[in-house]
């Protein structure tokens, strides 16, 4: 057992975090997102809501303060009507974490979203988002 983590993680998850280095990035994707296709590791968190993902793997998982944008949004479709009043959820957490605040946010389009987690992706959870996070380092303040 360990203090500290949240019990959301599952201990995959926990050990790929911890393998991760600096500039790594992952992907977590919603329940259309072709994780299998674009994926090299893939871990499943079906049942916990995205805020709740995304709050307990920040609180271990430091920002890239080296990139003006370590988080990306996957960019709403032209004319899609879709609305995303969750990403305002998002930012307010990445705040909690972050004191860059919603500065670290950037949207990127849907192709380049997915060859990005293609090409950079350590892992892809699947869940019910589509944001990709840039691992930073690591330090003795941490």
């Amino acid at each position: 057992m360990l203090k500290g983590i949240p019990k959301i993680l599952p201990p995959e998850l926990l050990k790929i975090l911890d393998e991760m280095g600096h500039t790594n990035e992952l992907t977590i994707g919603d329940g259309n997102f072709p994780g299998e296709t674009y994926g090299k590791r893939i871990i499943r968190m079906d049942g916990h809501s995205m805020p709740d993902i995304l709050d307990a793997i920040l609180r271990p998982f430091p920002l890239d303060t080296y990139m003006e944008h370590p988080v990306a949004l996957m960019q709403v479709v032209p004319d899609d009507p879709v609305k995303t009043p969750i990403w305002d959820t998002y930012k307010e957490i990445v705040r909690k974490y972050d004191s860059r605040g919603d500065a670290c946010f950037e949207e990127i389009e849907k192709w380049e979203f997915y060859q990005c987690t293609r090409e950079k992706s350590y892992v892809v959870i699947m869940s019910y988002a589509n944001i990709i996070l840039k691992k930073g380092v690591v330090t003795d303040a941490d």
